[in-house]
């Protein structure tokens, strides 16, 4: 299994990149990966993509030392272990909030949330917002008509009533090319020949379907610089992927 990632600031975006990815270990045979795109009519609003990607890096490093030390594990289903993350998450987050008295427009962001079973190639994703998620060349567009129902809308709601609401949900078997990424993908323009633009399903094969170069680490950073240098095409909005091939 190869994991392949990029992070790239759009080119409207003058002074920060916006969106955040993780990828960590919580077991010896699980992965956590997350894709996060901060809302630029939010306040700072790198800075909630950021504080929630950086929470998830410190309860899968915690869930990774714990399945370390305990010779004993409890088997738990994908759904319930990405559920445990998320309610985990909110709880931190509303800790930090009330700490430093952060509005809810500081915490404006979307997550693709999913956990991996590497073993046996299985994925449970949770979207909440927006985003775009591919398996073995179908996507699965979650699009909210720029009006993303963000997470930090929801943070003093209780949790069981708000979860059960959650209908963005897909789940990959056996899967051999899996990926998740904001909607940035959507946002590649053509700026110096209009005339000669790809359209957005040209662009999402090239970058989540076609394996030119698959044996690059920098695979994914590799393909965004062709589009610009050889195709003119530049992403005009923040962009993370994570694309995980077998």
């Amino acid at each position: 299994m190869r994991i392949y990632n990029t992070l790239q600031i759009g080119d409207f975006h003058t002074h920060y990149c916006e969106d955040f990815l993780i990828i960590e270990n919580l077991s010896e045979t699980q992965k956590i990966i997350a894709v996060l795109d901060g809302c630029s009519m939010g306040k700072e609003s790198v800075f909630a993509s950021m504080l929630y990607g950086k929470i998830l890096r410190s309860i899968a490093k915690k869930e990774f030392y714990k399945d370390f030390v305990i010779k004993e594990k409890e088997t738990t289903s994908l759904q319930d272990t990405l559920k445990s993350i998320l309610h985990q998450l909110i709880l931190e987050v509303k800790k930090i909030q009330q700490q430093l008295d952060i509005t809810t427009h500081e915490l404006l962001s979307t997550l693709i949330l999913g956990v991996i079973e590497t073993k046996k190639n299985i994925a449970e994703v949770l979207v909440i917002g927006d985003g775009l998620v591919a398996c073995d060349g179908e996507f699965h567009d979650f699009e909210q008509e720029d009006k993303p129902d963000y997470l930090g809308y929801h943070l003093q709601e209780n949790f069981e009533e708000w979860y059960k609401k959650q209908n963005q949900r897909v789940t990959f078997t056996k899967f051999k090319d899996f990926s998740i990424c904001t909607d940035g993908i959507f946002a590649f323009k053509n700026l110096k020949k209009p005339t000669d633009q790809k359209s957005e399903k040209e662009i999402m094969e090239y970058l989540l379907i076609d394996t030119n170069g698959e044996g690059f680490d920098n695979f994914l950073d590799r393909k965004i610089k062709i589009l610009k240098e050889k195709w003119n095409h530049i992403p005009t909005d923040d962009i993370a992927i994570i694309r995980i091939k077998v």
